[in-house]
């Protein structure tokens, strides 16, 4: 009734003007920062910042504008940003376990469910990875084994090119996602097997829409935009065409399953299941073993092809350093297949594989943060619960930590004496506890993969065509599609 007499007293344009305002006065009381807050660009009434494309280009914008540490609030959300070496180092390592916990967006909450490794957290994660990096750790020599025999099949696809130019990108992919499969549900993949290239194709479109703004809208708005089409429906349903992909795998495994001889990660997880039926907070059942396979076959095939691509592609551009690295191999492999042993003997191509990973920065922002408590960080305050993403590109291309940070330059990783040296601002894969579980079988590949391959064949662009460090990007950064020879050494 008193609504009613208003309408009648101020007329419909009046009465619309004063709720909106009486909406922008609620979104500001209830998005006011408190004080000591990280700054930020104004945020749009209810909207936020949603429309700023967040990735690392922009951020350093912001950097400029507002330092290393700042905030953006997406729909009703506050994220804070922090950059630089020793900003991020403390987010990460020195005050770690106030920003243990992953934030889960709406978008992958809807997937996971508290389930697996990359969207879980507080003991059920902990006893979760403990169990993965167990199973990867235990199987070392085996790994290697399969990397080598992947690696094979991988120099036959080379070589049915004949020299002339092509696109590594399908046959380096299902190599990668063939040492995965082997690991975790026992085999590999022919490369002309359809489906399984359509899983692959389905995975790596899921990544790099994990990055764009849909994924963003969503995450803001998500009682809206699940209603709403868009490309964020695809990285739902691509995702879930994984996951029962793999539970397939799952149910073929059960009927000859013997707990006493595991033969792949599958196994070894059913044997885990059965083991802790009392300890239902673990979180031991199929359903998770299912979202661990998605994180560990996705997590361990799309980083790493990506930066197998980015390896040929700095060896055609830099040819001079493709000679540098060969005859190191030369040296001290020579004809025999490369153990992981000989990588110690072998400084250059180390330092030539960490510079890689370095300045092809393929996670530019890190995956988000939760503030568990109220944090003092960089002399702002961080209130718990508050999303934090560190900026990992601002690390990698700290001008305070690294000679020449814009410059691919494996002497970055090389001592006076020609020795590899790590570099404590190395974040490629992350830091601190949370960093990515498969950093150590990364390594493996990439040096065997890159040593087989470079014993096999010598790289160059195809006649006439000099080749781009161009990328594109999405949550991964991945270089342009590019073709190349491999000639038969």
């Amino acid at each position: 009734m008193i609504v009613y007499s208003l309408y009648e007293c101020m007329g419909f344009k009046s009465c619309l003007f004063l709720i909106c305002l009486l909406l922008l006065l609620i979104d500001i009381i209830r998005n006011k920062n408190p004080a000591n807050f990280p700054p930020g660009p104004w945020p749009l009434p209810i909207l936020g910042n949603v429309f700023t494309d967040v990735n690392y280009k922009t951020v350093d914008q912001l950097i400029e504008k507002y330092g290393n540490i700042f905030s953006l609030r997406n729909g009703y959300n506050k994220t804070v940003y922090v950059s630089g070496f020793k900003m991020v180092k403390d987010v990460l390592i020195t005050q770690g376990e106030n920003f243990i916990d992953h934030h889960v967006p709406p978008l992958f909450d809807t997937l996971y469910k508290g389930r697996g490794i990359s969207f879980n957290n507080g003991y059920s994660w902990r006893k979760q990875q403990q169990f993965a990096m167990s199973h990867l750790k235990k199987g070392r020599k085996t790994i290697e084994e399969h990397i080598q025999q992947e690696c094979y099949f991988l120099c036959g696809a080379f070589k049915e090119e004949q020299g002339c130019p092509f696109d590594p990108w399908v046959k380096i992919n299902n190599a990668v996602a063939n040492v995965i499969g082997s690991l975790v549900f026992g085999h590999r993949h022919e490369y002309d097997d359809a489906d399984f290239q359509k899983r692959l194709q389905m995975s790596a479109e899921s990544v790099f829409l994990t990055g764009s703004m849909w994924a963003q809208l969503y995450d803001a708005f998500p009682g809206i935009m699940k209603w709403l089409p868009g490309p964020h429906h695809t990285i739902i349903s691509n995702y879930q065409e994984l996951a029962n992909f793999l539970e397939k795998k799952i149910e073929q495994h059960r009927p000859d399953w013997d707990s006493n001889n595991p033969r792949d990660y599958i196994d070894a997880y059913l044997t885990e299941t059965e083991m802790r039926k009392n300890d239902s907070d673990a979180g031991f059942n199929i359903g998770s073993l299912v979202w661990n396979m998605v994180d560990l076959f996705e997590g361990g095939t799309e980083t790493t092809t990506i930066t197998l691509r980015w390896v040929l592609l700095f060896l055609i551009k830099y040819p001079d350093i493709q000679k540098k690295v060969r005859a190191e191999i030369e040296q001290v492999i020579g004809s025999r297949p490369p153990t992981m042993t000989d990588k110690a003997n072998m400084p250059y191509t180390n330092a030539f594989i960490h510079e890689v990973l370095r300045k092809a920065n393929i996670v530019p922002i890190n995956m988000s943060r939760v503030a568990r408590k109220d944090t003092t960080l960089g002399g702002y305050l961080i209130p718990k619960g508050t999303v934090m993403i560190t900026n990992l590109t601002s690390v990698l291309y700290d001008k305070h930590e690294w000679e020449t940070p814009d410059t691919f330059n494996p002497g970055h990783f090389l001592d006076s004496e020609g020795q590899f040296c790590r570099r404590n601002a190395f974040f490629a894969f992350s830091a601190g506890k949370r960093q990515c579980p498969g950093e150590n079988l990364a390594h493996m590949e990439l040096f065997i993969f890159l040593s087989m391959l470079l014993q096999t064949f010598s790289f160059s662009p195809p006649s006439g065509e000099e080749p781009s460090l161009e990328s594109q990007m999405g949550f991964t950064q991945a270089p342009l599609p590019y073709k190349l020879c491999a000639h038969t050494r």
